[in-house]
């Protein structure tokens, strides 16, 4: 049998009984949006993350581009602003901030950790500069000592995409509670996946959170009493009863990805495959496992020719992607060479040894004729 990259039925089925339990629970209820499950959730995934509040909304690019959106009803920042933002990243970064009229400014990564590099954060800091948001990509957390040092001293907002970092910490601290707010995703794939689309905000700020619940719900603090011209983005009462269950498994899970990532880091030895670098290990989720090598396109076509599947995340960078000609004139070399490098293995909480086994022979096995 094949290595699928991930199977979601086989990751879910551990809890079946319990997600059924909950689906049911919220179809007798008959109420089914805005109601008691999203309350609980969003204090459930609060306390969890370490952080005053969460606001459930209908999936990750939406968290991020309304926490922007909440700061420029708040004044802190306006149209034209520059928001600083990993070079290497999904586009969904980018995508936030346009929608809400602000400027990215795409920032190479450090090498060994593909996180966004504050030395080059700092260089990059300009008259309209007014925020960074750091992605912990992969799984592992930024250098937010470091880029929190910088947005202190420099009056700038933090914001961190922690959409793939559910269960990452650093000296007691989670994903989320770094920053002045984040975003996260509960796309199905993510460490904390729903069965549907799902996203949070979590902060500290009362005020930003207010703003947030309004702004999700039509601008409306009130029924049909609309402060602001906002959105409906919702995460329902079904997605945060399921979500409910699989929180309570969270840490267990991320262990588990933790153990699969630490046998193939101590067992993939090819002089074509360069592995993660980590800075300590529960700053990463391993919400992928991705590797590098020049010959990614064959080392791809090998595992599948072996029963291994594998991904690229991602094939193209922003800035050159036909959504963005403004920056197509960019020049980031190690951006767009991680992109042409980059290969994810696969990595669940339920790989069995047999499974994993299989990747570390399939990728050791590796033979490339230029």
């Amino acid at each position: 049998m094949d290595v699928p990259f991930l199977s979601l039925r086989d990751v879910n089925a551990p809890y079946i009984d319990e997600l059924k339990a909950a689906a049911a629970r919220v179809i007798d209820s008959g109420w089914y949006v805005m109601g008691d499950e999203l309350a609980a959730f969003e204090r459930e995934f609060a306390a969890y993350c370490g952080t005053a509040h969460a606001v459930g909304v209908g999936n990750g690019l939406d968290a991020l581009s309304l926490i922007l959106r909440g700061y420029k009803e708040m004044g802190r920042l306006r149209d034209g602003d520059e928001v600083i933002v990993p070079a290497n990243t999904f586009i969904a970064s980018f995508l936030a901030i346009t929608a809400n009229q602000l400027v990215p400014v795409p920032v190479e990564p450090d090498p060994a950790t593909y996180n966004i590099d504050p030395v080059r954060v700092e260089a990059a800091l300009g008259v309209r500069t007014r925020a960074i948001m750091p992605v912990h990509l992969y799984g592992q957390l930024a250098d937010m000592g470091a880029l929190a040092d910088i947005a202190r001293r420099r009056g700038l907002l933090l914001i961190e995409d922690a959409a793939q970092a559910h269960g990452a910490s650093s000296e007691g601290r989670r994903a989320g509670a770094f920053g002045d707010a984040a975003g996260f995703s509960f796309f199905p794939a993510k460490n904390l996946g729903a069965l549907g689309d799902g996203g949070a905000v979590v902060t500290a700020d009362d005020e930003l959170a207010k703003r947030v619940a309004a702004l999700r719900n039509y601008g409306s603090e009130v029924k049909y009493h609309h402060v602001y011209q906002g959105v409906n983005s919702r995460l329902d009462e079904m997605q945060a009863a399921l979500l409910r269950v699989k929180l309570r498994h969270l840490d267990n899970e991320v262990a588990r990805r933790r153990w699969v990532a630490q046998r193939y880091r101590e067992a993939i030895r090819h002089p074509h495959i360069e592995l993660p670098q980590v800075q300590a290990e529960d700053a990463h989720a391993w919400h992928l496992f991705v590797v590098r090598s020049g010959r990614r396109d064959a080392l791809k076509a090998h595992l599948a020719a072996h029963g291994v599947q594998s991904q690229v995340h991602y094939p193209v960078p922003a800035h050159r992607q036909p959504a963005y000609p403004s920056l197509h004139g960019m020049k980031l070399p190690l951006t767009e060479r991680l992109h042409r490098e980059v290969l994810s293995l696969p990595i669940s909480p339920v790989m069995s040894n047999e499974a994993i086994v299989r990747v570390i022979d399939a990728c050791n096995a590796f033979e490339y004729a230029p």
